[in-house]
């Protein structure tokens, strides 16, 4: 349910609300709240509260650190781990300057006008997420410790999979914040997890993923469990994915139903133009050292392809038996991701295909898992470190047509100096353990 301005504030007063959590993110993802209580939540939305910018990261402002969260009514949530009485609320804000204009470093608002574009050509576009975290142990002091919560495999059940009950308690509170979970289950590696939400509009999914994350977090640690969103927390195990799901609709049409083996051209255009842009967006999909951990192993891609169903290529099309749920399944992004941003980029990256009419390129139907690599020696490969997916990204002209120069700046000022404390660290997996581990 999208709630109006007005529906906020009667629930606000009927249903003992106490705390109102107003909720954004750094450039780089990262979800940052303020609490405010009921009596302030009509300034709220009338003039937005004041934040010091020069605290978040990649928020300077040219020297002037004021910036204001104006809530979202249509984002309205109710964290339902937190007590019954005495409601705790939250709702995603637009970020302005003290003049009201947006904000340069909202990726919220970037992705509202990546919709907008797409809506000016007849499109719409809808998204869905199945993302992977692992859940660890922690210590007599309550600290996260480096022991998987169980030693379960793909799809396990009870008692070898120790995380079924942790899921149940996840899901039931996405259903009652509204948020409607599809499938979960066990994953390869040995505390590791998935839950796929079904698809929605793409502003409302990328939204979505921001309440699940805070959920698994939140009530994992009310466990006394540590949830990691970490690309590759377990060296010799599965890493964690965000596959993306995308769909494209025109006139209520979905373009990416496959009919006999054929696709809409329209459909082509959009996944040849995310396939010609990958490497050049690909910084902001993975954007820590860790990330480049994942790619070619244990069924992460590596190579810039697609296919229908093979689950080895970057981008696979998925067999679908519903009429209308045609959709292109892209498997190399992670959940350490600014979401708002990853969208943005990728649905301009698709409308780009589609206004310039681009051809899609034959598929890779072969096991690219097992192929030697001797064959695969001509194929276009994603980046292999973070260094080289930011050269590829301050390169690109793409980059710099979508996102404001100062947005651009800052995030690739601080990932160059986070590719530098890696470089010279000495013992590279504990600076990323150091750097992610508690904190993605």
């Amino acid at each position: 349910m999208q709630y109006t301005q007005t529906e906020v504030m009667q629930y606000v007063e009927e249903h003992d609300v106490k705390f109102i959590r107003l909720a954004f993110c750094d450039i780089h993802g990262m979800q940052k709240n303020m609490a405010i209580m009921p009596s302030e939540l009509a300034r709220a939305f009338d003039t937005g509260i004041a934040f010091d910018a020069s605290f978040v990261r990649g928020f300077m402002n040219e020297g002037a650190s004021d910036l204001f969260l104006v809530p979202d009514p249509s984002t309205f949530m109710v964290m339902p781990w937190r007590p019954s009485h005495g409601q705790v609320v939250r709702l995603l804000c637009d970020i302005k300057t003290a003049s009201g204009a947006p904000f340069a470093g909202d990726c919220r608002a970037l992705l509202r006008a990546a919709v907008r574009d797409a809506r000016k050509m007849g499109l719409q576009c809808k998204a869905g997420t199945e993302c992977e975290f692992y859940l660890f142990k922690t210590d007599e002091n309550g600290e996260p410790t480096r022991e998987p919560y169980d030693f379960g495999t793909y799809c396990d059940i009870a008692p070898r999979d120790k995380c079924e009950d942790i899921r149940r308690e996840i899901c039931l509170a996405l259903e009652e914040m509204g948020l409607r979970p599809q499938t979960s289950r066990h994953e390869q590696g040995p505390g590791q997890n998935e839950i796929d939400c079904r698809y929605s509009d793409i502003l409302t999914a990328a939204d979505n993923f921001l309440a699940l994350k805070s959920a698994i977090k939140s009530i994992a640690d009310g466990d006394g469990l540590y949830a990691s969103f970490m690309p590759k927390p377990l060296p010799n195990y599965s890493g964690s994915s965000l596959h993306l799901i995308l769909s494209l609709s025109q006139n209520g049409e979905n373009l990416f139903q496959v009919d006999n083996g054929l696709h809409n051209e329209t459909a082509e255009s959009f996944l040849q133009g995310v396939l010609r842009r990958i490497t050049e967006i690909t910084l902001f999909l993975n954007p820590l050292t860790n990330s480049y951990e994942r790619f070619g192993r244990f069924e992460a891609p590596k190579f810039v392809t697609w296919s229908h169903q093979n689950h080895s290529q970057l981008i696979c099309i998925p067999t679908v038996r519903e009429a209308g749920r045609g959709c292109m399944e892209l498997r190399s992004a992670d959940p350490a991701c600014n979401i708002h941003l990853a969208l943005a980029l990728l649905l301009w990256a698709g409308l780009e295909g589609v206004r310039d009419g681009l051809p899609l390129c034959a598929p890779d139907n072969r096991d690219l898992y097992r192929v030697p690599d001797e064959e695969t020696e001509s194929l276009l490969t994603l980046p292999a470190t973070l260094s080289e997916a930011l050269e590829i990204a301050e390169k690109s002209e793409f980059v710099r047509a979508c996102l404001p120069e100062k947005l651009r700046e800052n995030y690739f000022a601080q990932k160059r100096s986070e590719w530098e404390r890696y470089r010279i660290s000495g013992n590279r997996q504990e600076f990323e353990q150091r750097e992610y581990f508690l904190t993605v």
